[in-house]
């Protein structure tokens, strides 16, 4: 206790500044203690400062803005190109399934002609059609030698 008031005293017994020298040396200390370049301290980064918005004028994000609008911008760029190119896939399987549906068709339509156009199987469609002309030989084809000049 002693103690604390002997320091008030030394204050008191000090030598009185002048009203302009109090506001100049405060202002100096003022000045010498805080600048504009000061970070924001680490203590005062909390959730609240950052949901709230205030980190977004820190000086390290101010001058950073024009790099931060290009990663967001490739971001954007990238994100939308694998989309396209997802969507491109999506449509490339189902043309490659048309395209195995289509095959199947088409063989199963040239084994179907391949049926039909047998000789027995013909031989048989003009033995049931009793009205046709047509009638199958009892001769074996003739080989004709050309000769060669």
């Amino acid at each position: 206790m002693q103690e604390g008031n002997e320091v008030n005293d030394e204050i008191v017994t000090a030598k009185p500044l002048g009203e302009a020298e109090k506001k100049e040396s405060t202002f100096d200390k003022l000045r010498q203690s805080v600048s504009e370049e000061d970070d924001m301290p680490a203590s005062a980064l909390t959730l609240k400062t950052i949901l709230g918005g205030d980190i977004l004028y820190a000086e390290v994000l101010r001058k950073q803005l024009w790099l931060i609008v290009l990663v967001v911008f490739f971001t954007i760029i990238y994100v939308a190109f694998r989309y396209q190119c997802q969507q491109d896939m999506i449509a490339i399987d189902k043309l490659e399934t048309e395209l195995k549906d289509a095959k199947y068709k088409a063989l199963s339509s040239s084994s179907t002609l391949t049926e039909r156009c047998r000789e027995s199987h013909v031989l048989e469609i003009l033995k049931n059609n009793k009205d046709s002309l047509l009638k199958a030989s009892d001769q074996p084809p003739y080989i004709i030698n050309v000769p060669e000049e």
